[in-house]
């Protein structure tokens, strides 16, 4: 069932969300691969990079009002050895440069 989900997540994903894939996808950043809208487990993932166990969220605003359920998934990531990293639309729109400079970091590229 997520499988089915994260294929119609991939079709239409948000600007912010499109932005961001830009800048990640053919190992542009340090040579890393991410995947889009990946299940692991009960959950589906904006971004994931499998070798360095780090997930990338881009939130909009409905995130404002689940912050349980993000607690949540983002323990159960955890629990499973990745890390999370969250970013609102507006930084990836506004700041790309600054969250690939935070993405670099993560990755160990800084």
């Amino acid at each position: 069932m997520t499988t089915i989900r994260a294929q119609a997540l991939r079709k239409n994903p948000t600007d912010a969300e499109r932005k961001l894939w830009a800048h990640l996808r053919l190992l542009q950043l340090g040579g890393y691969k991410f995947r889009r809208q990946h299940s692991l487990g009960p959950y589906i993932v904006d971004f994931i990079c499998i070798e360095k166990k780090l997930i990338i969220e881009v939130d909009g605003g409905q995130h404002d009002d689940n912050k349980f359920y993000d607690s949540k998934r983002d323990k159960w990531l955890e629990n499973k050895g990745f890390r999370v990293l969250r970013f609102w639309n507006n930084e990836v729109l506004t700041y790309i440069e600054n969250v690939k400079e935070v993405i670099a970091g993560e990755l160990g590229l800084e």
